[in-house]
């Protein structure tokens, strides 16, 4: 089986949202290459290194976390699914919530990722929900989607780097999740056999 190239929407500049389709997903690529490249060089020259997919993240799936050693505590973690959440809303088709891509992250960062930058990620949900305190008296859980929206956007043009380098390693995790989870690559991505369709006569 050939996997189709994937096409993906994604706007940097306005945050991410994913507006999708449960037969197929249909994004244009735009800009964004570049600018995952130029997000990825930044957390490479920050953290020591972008980080590739290990074995058990292809097609990956609830069993695939089961055996995760524990890396947040409960709040964090609950926090961390409102974050992914709100970068994958839930559609006609599950989000980042449903989908585990929390969990996946977790366990990517535990995993995958040194010290350096696992203060940075953990410091970024502190300074996530301190900013929800800070502007609507309550935790970024309890807050609307328009609300976690803008806090998001106002963290990623921080003067605080490293709120803005939290914010590239949220990002780039939720897009490797969710395009790299098992529900998503056998109900959403198409499959052509190899070799494809013989066509015996057709217009040149």
């Amino acid at each position: 089986l050939r996997k189709q190239r994937l096409h993906i929407k994604i706007d940097f500049d306005d945050y991410l949202f994913f507006s999708r389709k449960k037969t197929n997903l249909h994004y244009q690529f735009n800009s964004y290459f570049m600018q995952r490249r130029s997000a990825i060089k930044n957390i490479t020259l920050t953290i020591g290194g972008a980080v590739l997919l290990p074995s058990w993240a292809n097609a990956w799936s609830r069993e695939s976390l089961q055996k995760s050693k524990r890396f947040l505590t409960f709040l964090q973690e609950n926090l961390l699914a409102e974050i992914v959440e709100t970068i994958i809303p839930k559609t006609d088709t599950p989000g980042g919530k449903e989908l585990l891509i929390h969990r996946f992250a977790a366990k990517m960062m535990a995993d995958c990722y040194d010290t350096n930058a696992q203060v940075v990620f953990k410091n970024g949900l502190t300074a996530t929900n301190d900013l929800a305190l800070k502007n609507h008296s309550k935790n970024f859980e309890e807050c609307d989607g328009v609300q976690k929206l803008a806090m998001l956007q106002k963290m990623k043009t921080s003067e605080n780097k490293d709120e803005e380098l939290f914010l590239s390693l949220i990002k780039n995790l939720t897009i490797q999740g969710y395009l790299n989870s098992e529900y998503v690559m056998t109900n959403l991505l198409i499959h052509q056999y190899i070799p494809d369709k013989y066509q015996g006569c057709a217009p040149v």
